[in-house]
C-alpha cells in the first residue's frame, strides 16, 4: 500500500516536472510572430474569457436597457392616454358651452322677432307623474310669472303656465292630454284647435270637411286662446282622415322636442284677441 501511494506520488512530481518544463520551454520559443508561446497562449485564453463576459455583459446591458425604454414608453404612453383623455372632456365642454351659446342667441332672435316682454328661463325639471306632461323653470311670480302665460321655444310653442311658485313654475306642455290651443292652417288659414294625447303628438279637431289641408301643412297659432301670441309655430300635419260628420281627423307633429329642451321664453305680456276684418275683436 505504502509502495502504491509512492508510485502515485512519484507520477504526480514527474507530471508537475514535465508541465514545468514545458511552460518554461514556451515561454522561451517564440511564434512565428515573435510572441513567446506561452504568452500567446495566455493571451488567447484571457481574450476568450474577455470575450465571453464582455458577450453575457452586453446582453445584460441590452436588456437592461429595453426594460428601462420599455417602462420609460410604458409612462410617456399613460400620460398621453391622460392628456388624451382630459383634452375629450375639454372638447365636450366646450361643444356644450357652444350649444348653450347657440340656444341662448336663437332665444335673443326670437325675443327681438317676437315684440314682447318676455324672460328667459331654465329647465330644471321634468314631468314628475306619468300621464301628465310637464316640466319646471327656475322663474317664478318673483319674476313675474303669472298662470296661463305662454312659454315658447325658437321652434315653437311649448306650453303654459299652470303653477307659479316664488322661484320656480310649473309648466304644461302643449302635448298634455288636458292642453290645447287655438290654431290655423298657415297655408291656407284654415282654423282648429289643437289638443294634447298621451302621444308626443297633437289632434287637430273642428277642422271643417271642405277645408283645404294636406301633409305637410304648417299649423301655427291663432290667438284666439289669449294665451299663445298669434303666428307661432305648432307643427306640420302628419296626417289627414276623414272622421265623419263635418269634421276631419287631423294629426300634427309638433315642432319642438320637449325631451331636449333647456332653455325658454316665457311671454310675461297678457296676449289681446285677435281682430276680425272688420275690427271686432272675437
Amino acid at each position: 500500500m505504502a509502495l502504491l501511494e509512492y508510485r502515485q506520488r512519484s507520477g504526480y512530481l514527474f507530471l508537475v516536472v514535465v508541465l514545468g518544463h514545458i511552460l518554461l520551454i514556451s515561454a522561451r520559443v517564440n511564434s512565428r510572430t515573435g510572441v513567446p508561446m506561452l504568452e500567446a497562449a495566455t493571451v488567447g485564453l484571457f481574450a476568450g474569457v474577455q470575450r465571453s463576459v464582455s458577450t453575457v455583459v452586453g446582453g445584460v446591458r441590452h436588456a437592461w436597457a429595453g426594460y428601462v425604454d420599455l417602462r420609460h414608453a410604458r409612462v410617456e404612453n399613460e400620460d398621453l392616454k391622460r392628456r388624451l383623455a382630459a383634452a375629450d372632456i375639454e372638447i365636450q365642454e366646450q361643444r356644450a358651452l357652444a350649444d348653450r351659446a347657440r340656444g341662448l342667441a336663437d332665444l335673443l332672435d326670437l325675443r327681438t322677432r317676437l315684440g314682447l316682454r318676455t324672460t328667459a328661463a331654465e329647465i330644471i325639471a321634468g314631468a314628475a307623474a306619468p300621464g301628465f306632461r310637464t316640466l319646471t323653470i327656475d322663474k317664478g311670480s318673483h319674476d313675474g310669472v303669472k298662470p296661463d302665460m305662454a312659454v315658447i321655444a325658437p321652434a315653437g310653442i311649448v306650453g303654459r303656465i299652470v303653477v307659479p311658485s316664488a322661484r320656480s313654475s310649473k309648466v304644461q306642455l302643449l302635448v298634455d292630454r288636458n292642453a290645447a290651443a287655438g290654431v290655423l292652417v298657415e297655408r291656407t288659414r284654415a282654423q282648429g284647435i289643437v289638443v294634447g294625447s298621451d302621444e308626443d303628438r297633437l289632434r287637430m279637431e273642428y277642422v271643417s270637411e271642405v277645408a283645404d289641408v294636406v301633409v305637410g301643412d304648417v299649423v301655427v297659432t291663432s290667438g284666439i286662446d289669449t294665451i299663445y301670441p298669434k303666428g307661432l309655430t305648432i307643427g306640420r300635419v302628419e296626417s289627414v282622415e276623414k272622421s265623419g260628420g263635418a269634421y276631419r281627423r287631423i294629426i300634427v307633429r309638433p315642432a319642438v322636442d320637449f325631451s331636449s329642451l333647456e332653455q325658454v321664453l316665457v311671454v310675461l305680456e297678457a296676449i289681446p284677441a285677435p281682430e276680425t276684418a272688420a275690427g271686432v275683436r272675437e
